[in-house]
């Protein structure tokens, strides 16, 4: 297991923050990594919620299936994320601070096969990977035209 957390401030509204992350149809214009992303379950996102996504991994599209296992908006999420070859459990938090939000984020990475030798390399890829998405999340709400 390798384990992938940080943080960063972002100037805008908890609110703001948390409702453009609960909602995995966003993330593909912040994330470069994932091209596609469907909720799957029926009425209001919140606990139990699934989204399908398609992520680029080793430069070959690979099916993710995330899961909400908890939800306290706008405050915290835990899910379940699986696709071929890793499971990741964690939780996202958005805390209010004069300047906007600090958002955070604390994943735990579990590999499986022959891949599961990897770890520490996982975790070192993991940590630029998560900071490159959660920058790219960082410049999409400060650069957009959101109230807040």
């Amino acid at each position: 297991m390798s384990r992938v957390r940080g943080s960063l401030d972002i100037a805008r509204p908890v609110e703001v923050v948390f409702d453009t992350v609960a909602d995995q149809r966003n993330e593909p214009p912040y994330n470069p990594t994932m091209t596609a992303s469907t909720k799957v379950t029926d009425g209001p996102i919140g606990v139990g919620t699934r989204f399908e996504a398609t992520v680029i991994s080793r430069g070959n599209p690979r099916p993710v299936t995330i899961e909400y296992t908890s939800f306290d908006r706008p405050h915290r999420i835990d899910s379940h994320s699986v696709m071929d070859g890793a499971t990741v459990h964690g939780h996202i938090q958005c805390d209010p601070t004069p300047a906007g939000t600090r958002f955070s984020w604390d994943w735990k990475v579990t590999l499986t096969g022959p891949a599961r030798f990897a770890g520490p390399l996982v975790g070192l890829i993991g940590r630029r990977q998560e900071r490159t998405i959660w920058t790219g999340l960082k410049d999409h709400l400060e650069g957009a035209d959101i109230p807040g």
